[in-house]
Protein backbone atom coordinates (compact mmCIF):
# COMPACT_ATOMS: atom_id res chain seq x y z
CA UNK A 1 0.00 0.00 0.00
CA UNK A 2 1.43 3.35 -1.09
CA UNK A 3 0.49 5.21 2.09
CA UNK A 4 1.43 2.54 4.62
CA UNK A 5 4.70 4.21 5.57
CA UNK A 6 3.90 7.80 4.56
CA UNK A 7 2.00 10.52 6.36
CA UNK A 8 0.13 12.48 3.70
CA UNK A 9 0.14 15.63 5.83
CA UNK A 10 3.93 16.07 5.93
CA UNK A 11 5.48 18.73 3.71
CA UNK A 12 8.50 20.99 3.81
CA UNK A 13 7.08 24.50 3.85
CA UNK A 14 10.44 25.96 2.75
CA UNK A 15 10.20 24.02 -0.52
CA UNK A 16 6.66 25.23 -1.32
CA UNK A 17 6.05 28.46 -3.28
CA UNK A 18 4.23 31.18 -1.36
CA UNK A 19 0.51 30.90 -2.09
CA UNK A 20 -0.47 34.50 -1.26
CA UNK A 21 -0.95 35.63 -4.86
CA UNK A 22 -2.90 32.60 -6.09
CA UNK A 23 -6.66 32.18 -6.28
CA UNK A 24 -7.82 28.68 -5.32
CA UNK A 25 -11.05 26.90 -6.12
CA UNK A 26 -12.12 23.91 -4.07
CA UNK A 27 -15.05 21.75 -5.17
CA UNK A 28 -16.24 19.40 -2.42
CA UNK A 29 -18.58 16.44 -2.74
CA UNK A 30 -21.33 16.30 -0.11
CA UNK A 31 -21.50 12.50 -0.40
CA UNK A 32 -19.54 10.87 2.44
CA UNK A 33 -19.27 14.33 3.99
CA UNK A 34 -17.79 12.93 7.20
CA UNK A 35 -14.76 12.14 5.01
CA UNK A 36 -14.82 15.04 2.54
CA UNK A 37 -15.03 17.66 5.31
CA UNK A 38 -11.83 16.25 6.81
CA UNK A 39 -10.16 16.42 3.40
CA UNK A 40 -11.37 20.00 2.91
CA UNK A 41 -10.12 21.04 6.35
CA UNK A 42 -6.70 19.56 5.58
CA UNK A 43 -6.54 21.37 2.25
CA UNK A 44 -7.67 24.68 3.72
CA UNK A 45 -5.19 24.51 6.59
CA UNK A 46 -2.29 23.77 4.25
CA UNK A 47 -3.23 26.56 1.84
CA UNK A 48 -3.44 29.11 4.64
CA UNK A 49 -0.24 27.79 6.22
CA UNK A 50 1.53 28.38 2.91
CA UNK A 51 0.30 31.96 2.56
CA UNK A 52 -3.10 31.75 0.84
CA UNK A 53 -5.68 34.25 2.04
CA UNK A 54 -9.24 33.27 2.88
CA UNK A 55 -10.60 35.75 0.33
CA UNK A 56 -8.61 33.93 -2.40
CA UNK A 57 -10.13 30.53 -1.56
CA UNK A 58 -13.53 29.73 -3.09
CA UNK A 59 -15.47 26.66 -1.99
CA UNK A 60 -18.35 25.13 -3.89
CA UNK A 61 -20.25 22.01 -2.84
CA UNK A 62 -21.64 19.46 -5.27
CA UNK A 63 -23.96 16.53 -4.41
CA UNK A 64 -21.56 13.68 -5.19
CA UNK A 65 -18.19 12.79 -6.60
CA UNK A 66 -19.48 12.39 -10.16
CA UNK A 67 -20.47 16.06 -10.10
CA UNK A 68 -16.94 17.21 -9.23
CA UNK A 69 -16.02 17.45 -12.91
CA UNK A 70 -18.88 19.81 -13.76
CA UNK A 71 -18.26 21.88 -10.63
CA UNK A 72 -14.57 22.23 -11.49
CA UNK A 73 -15.33 23.15 -15.10
CA UNK A 74 -17.82 25.85 -14.06
CA UNK A 75 -15.39 27.20 -11.48
CA UNK A 76 -12.67 27.49 -14.12
CA UNK A 77 -15.00 29.33 -16.49
CA UNK A 78 -16.61 31.70 -13.98
CA UNK A 79 -14.25 32.32 -11.04
CA UNK A 80 -10.85 33.29 -12.48
CA UNK A 81 -8.99 30.72 -10.37
CA UNK A 82 -5.37 29.66 -10.77
CA UNK A 83 -6.06 26.07 -9.77
CA UNK A 84 -8.99 23.89 -8.67
CA UNK A 85 -8.89 21.12 -6.07
CA UNK A 86 -11.62 18.49 -6.41
CA UNK A 87 -12.43 16.65 -3.18
CA UNK A 88 -14.52 13.50 -3.03
CA UNK A 89 -14.77 10.03 -1.58
CA UNK A 90 -16.11 6.85 -3.16
CA UNK A 91 -16.17 3.73 -1.01
CA UNK A 92 -16.46 0.37 -2.75
CA UNK A 93 -19.79 -1.37 -2.37
CA UNK A 94 -21.35 -4.52 -3.72
CA UNK A 95 -22.13 -3.25 -7.23
CA UNK A 96 -20.22 -1.88 -10.23
CA UNK A 97 -21.30 1.69 -9.31
CA UNK A 98 -17.92 2.25 -7.60
CA UNK A 99 -15.99 1.48 -10.79
CA UNK A 100 -18.21 3.64 -12.99
CA UNK A 101 -18.03 6.66 -10.71
CA UNK A 102 -14.27 6.36 -10.16
CA UNK A 103 -13.57 5.95 -13.88
CA UNK A 104 -15.86 8.82 -14.87
CA UNK A 105 -14.40 11.26 -12.37
CA UNK A 106 -10.83 10.25 -13.17
CA UNK A 107 -11.34 10.67 -16.91
CA UNK A 108 -13.28 13.91 -16.45
CA UNK A 109 -10.58 15.52 -14.35
CA UNK A 110 -7.94 14.30 -16.79
CA UNK A 111 -9.94 15.88 -19.60
CA UNK A 112 -10.13 19.23 -17.79
CA UNK A 113 -6.37 19.18 -17.28
CA UNK A 114 -5.82 18.62 -20.99
CA UNK A 115 -8.55 20.94 -22.30
CA UNK A 116 -8.13 23.98 -20.04
CA UNK A 117 -5.25 26.13 -18.90
CA UNK A 118 -6.15 25.72 -15.21
CA UNK A 119 -4.75 22.73 -13.31
CA UNK A 120 -7.33 20.52 -11.61
CA UNK A 121 -6.07 18.54 -8.64
CA UNK A 122 -7.47 15.05 -8.08
CA UNK A 123 -8.32 14.49 -4.40
CA UNK A 124 -10.77 11.63 -4.79
CA UNK A 125 -10.44 8.85 -2.27
CA UNK A 126 -11.30 5.52 -3.89
CA UNK A 127 -11.13 3.14 -0.98
CA UNK A 128 -12.27 -0.39 -0.34
CA UNK A 129 -13.85 0.46 3.01
CA UNK A 130 -14.73 3.39 5.24
CA UNK A 131 -11.77 2.90 7.57
CA UNK A 132 -9.32 3.41 4.70
CA UNK A 133 -11.04 6.71 3.93
CA UNK A 134 -10.94 7.79 7.57
CA UNK A 135 -7.24 6.94 7.71
CA UNK A 136 -6.58 9.22 4.70
CA UNK A 137 -8.76 12.17 5.72
CA UNK A 138 -7.04 13.10 8.97
CA UNK A 139 -6.51 9.67 10.48
CA UNK A 140 -3.61 7.24 10.70
CA UNK A 141 -2.13 8.19 7.32
CA UNK A 142 -2.59 11.94 7.64
CA UNK A 143 -4.70 13.89 5.21
CA UNK A 144 -4.88 13.53 1.45
CA UNK A 145 -6.47 17.00 1.37
CA UNK A 146 -3.23 18.46 2.69
CA UNK A 147 -1.30 16.68 -0.04
CA UNK A 148 -3.75 17.99 -2.67
CA UNK A 149 -3.30 21.57 -1.44
CA UNK A 150 0.48 21.33 -1.71
CA UNK A 151 0.10 19.93 -5.24
CA UNK A 152 -2.27 22.81 -6.06
CA UNK A 153 0.23 25.43 -4.92
CA UNK A 154 3.00 23.83 -6.95
CA UNK A 155 0.80 23.58 -10.05
CA UNK A 156 -0.42 27.18 -9.74
CA UNK A 157 3.22 28.24 -9.54
CA UNK A 158 4.09 26.08 -12.56
CA UNK A 159 1.22 27.64 -14.51
CA UNK A 160 2.34 31.17 -13.59
CA UNK A 161 5.99 30.52 -14.43
CA UNK A 162 5.21 28.80 -17.73
CA UNK A 163 3.07 31.78 -18.83
CA UNK A 164 5.88 34.21 -18.02
CA UNK A 165 8.45 32.31 -20.08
Amino acid sequence: MATANKNLSNYDKKSIPNAKDFRFGIVVSEWNDHITEGLYNGALAALVDCGATNENIIRWNVPGSFELVYGAQRMIVTQNVDVVITIGCVIKGETMHFEFVCEGVTQGIKDLNVQTDVPVIFCLLTDNNEQQSIDRSGGAHGNKGTEAAIAAIKMADLRKNSQES
